[in-house]
This record gives C-alpha cells, structure tokens and sequence, in this order.
C-alpha cells in the first residue's frame, strides 16, 4: 500500500514533466530543439516530460537556461532545493532576480510546500511568455 509521501513524491514528478513541456511549448521549442540546445537526447527529454523518468540534477541544470528558467527555480520545483522561507531570511524575498512583493510573500509562505511550487511554475510560464511576445 502506498503511503502519502510516496503519493506527493508522484505527484511532483508528474507535475514536473508536464510543467517542463508547458515551458518547452510556451516558449515555443521543438522536443529536437531543446535537446540540440541543452545536449540531451530527444528520447530522454521525451520520457522526462511524460513522467517516465524523473529529472537529475545534471539534467536539470542542462534545460534551465534554453526554457528560461533559473537554475535553483526548477532545483526548487524537482525537489532538489528547499523554498527558502521568508522568515529566516532578514532580505526581501526575490523570485528570478527581481524582488517579491511583501504581501506576496506572506501569503505564499502560509501555503504548502506544494502550493508554492505550483505558483512558482506558473510564475515562471508567464515570465517566458511575457519574454516571448515582447
């Protein structure tokens, strides 16, 4: 019988794969495209988005860049990296190098840890999608 951590560790990995090809798709970017860019097999990427395999680290950092993320963004969201929480830190909270809205902060740090990889995800489609139509 599974237990709940194995079910969230499942929903992560499922919700990464599919937040890597909204990205790729957002962008937009071929499969073959961001494979030549980041110097990873097409197959590979391929089994990562549909949830096959899950991503290392070293694959990761290779796909950060060519989707527009930061690399500790997608650390954070495979689960490699804590969120860092707003109140050990003395800074203001940033998120892809800008500063996070006071308000925001409180009010993503009152949510789970699930819930703040959700809404960084989103952040992040957006940000390559502002980037893209600009």
């Amino acid at each position: 019988m599974a237990s709940y951590n194995d079910d969230m560790v499942n929903v992560q990995r499922t919700g990464l794969g599919e937040l890597i090809r909204q990205q790729r798709v957002a962008i937009p970017l071929t499969l073959q495209e961001l494979a030549r860019l980041s110097g990873t097999s097409p197959s590979h990427l391929g089994r990562v988005e549909r949830s096959e395999r899950f991503p290392s680290a070293r694959i990761l950092r290779k796909i950060a860049k060519p989707l527009g993320f930061e690399e500790n963004e997608l650390f954070t969201l495979a689960g490699y990296l804590s969120p860092q929480p707003s109140a050990t830190s003395e800074a203001q909270p940033s998120y892809g190098g800008g500063q996070l809205d006071p308000y925001v902060s409180r009010v993503l740090a009152q949510e789970s840890v699930e819930t703040q990889r959700a809404v960084i995800g989103i952040l992040s489609i957006l940000k390559s999608i502002a980037k893209s139509t600009a």
